[in-house]
């Protein structure tokens, strides 16, 4: 993006008393900023109302420094290769899920590996929840993150406290065996400039060599209240599907849920405990309609993702093991991967992908400790 094209856009909206609402109805009718910022009074009052009309006509104050401002932050390098990028309604790379929405940001600013951009987000589930998980509601975040992202789904969340950084990890445990794969997004409320909250330093350095993230808060945007429950609509936006693994009846995490239904999505929740405050929020959701979830297959089972298969899993290996030889080599005793790999001769890739599918077709049983075994003696 150009210095000019990037004031065009900044103008925009930055102008007072116009939002995204106005300005997505600007760009609709007269196409880019320059376009807009070309019109007469009178065409404008055809499309915005009189105060807004009569705002456009004049850049807003403020905006040299927050072009300047911005303007540095994009050339500014990240380590590891990774990108700065913005990404505007007019951008062929602007995701097509998010177009859906009533309210789709109309800027957004991105950092992450170059390979990666929110195109590449037809597969995405998101996972939400407590910032005050149990110890419980923090490991199923991770571990079910894990499986999705081993079946080839992308995780999306918030980088908050909580269930949002259990389950950036967990999609980040799954990249290993696979880093050419989009592991997880980071929707946030701030500004890029600066990481909220300061504990995930290091985790969003790993989200950014394995995934992006995302806000559609210009560089300097503090973390402002109002700006939270804002994000949550585009964490809705990007994934087919929002799991709630822990929420409080008071909860952000039932915000996000009840964007997600009010765009169409499908809405999960894992019970818990009668007496856990963390569990009447999924709960509530279940009365309501959620599909109740104890494994990863209750969320892949109803999304559907007709490409998730192993034969198709971009890091399997060439050979294939067909069903029965493996089911023959993983015996009726618990076994592990490096197990199976001796005794099978193949890769790690190439076991985990059919592992899945065994797995996805209740054959097998994923046991802790990262063992295996065989379930039923057929």
């Amino acid at each position: 993006m150009e210095r000019e094209e990037l004031a065009g856009w900044l103008r925009l909206t930055l102008t007072p008393g116009v939002g995204d609402t106005a300005a997505r109805k600007l760009l609709a009718a007269f196409g880019l900023p320059p376009g807009v910022f070309a019109q007469s009074h009178a065409a404008l009052l055809q499309v915005v109302s009189s105060a807004q009309a009569m705002a456009l006509g004049h850049p807003p104050e403020g905006l040299p420094a927050l072009l300047e401002q911005t303007w540095q932050w994009l050339q500014a390098t990240e380590p590891d290769g990774a990108t700065r990028r913005i990404v505007t309604l007019a951008d062929a790379g602007y995701p097509a899920s998010l177009l859906e929405m009533v309210d789709p940001p109309v800027m957004l600013y991105v950092i992450g590996a170059p390979a990666f951009d929110l195109t590449q987000l037809g597969r995405a589930v998101a996972i939400v929840g407590s910032r005050n998980p149990t110890p419980q509601g923090a490991s199923n975040a991770r571990a079910f993150a894990q499986a999705l992202g081993e079946a080839n789904i992308t995780v999306v969340s918030g980088l908050a406290l909580g269930v949002d950084g259990a389950a950036h990890q967990g999609a980040l445990d799954a990249a290993a065996s696979n880093p050419s794969r989009l592991a997880t997004v980071a929707v946030v409320g701030t500004g890029l400039d600066r990481v909220y909250p300061a504990r995930h330093r290091a985790l969003a350095h790993q989200i950014v060599a394995h995934g992006l993230i995302v806000s559609e808060f210009a560089p300097g945007t503090p973390p402002l209240n109002q700006n939270f429950p804002k994000r949550n609509r585009i964490i809705a936006g990007l994934s087919r599907g929002t799991l709630v693994v822990e929420a409080a009846l008071q909860s952000g995490s039932l915000i996000t849920a009840r964007l997600a239904v009010e765009q169409g999505k499908e809405v999960f929740a894992i019970p818990g405990s009668i007496h856990s405050p963390q569990s009447r929020g999924c709960h509530a959701l279940i009365r309501q309609g959620a599909k109740l979830v104890e494994s990863v297959n209750d969320v892949l089972e109803e999304l559907r993702f007709d490409d998730v298969t192993a034969s198709q899993a971009p890091d399997a290996d060439p050979a294939v093991l067909d069903d029965s030889g493996l089911l023959r080599d993983l015996g009726f005793d618990p076994v592990s991967l490096d197990a199976l790999c001796a005794r099978t001769g193949h890769g790690a890739a190439t076991l985990q992908a059919q592992l899945l599918e065994l797995e996805l077709d209740g054959r097998i049983a994923r046991l802790p400790g990262g063992l295996f075994q065989r379930v039923g003696r057929g």
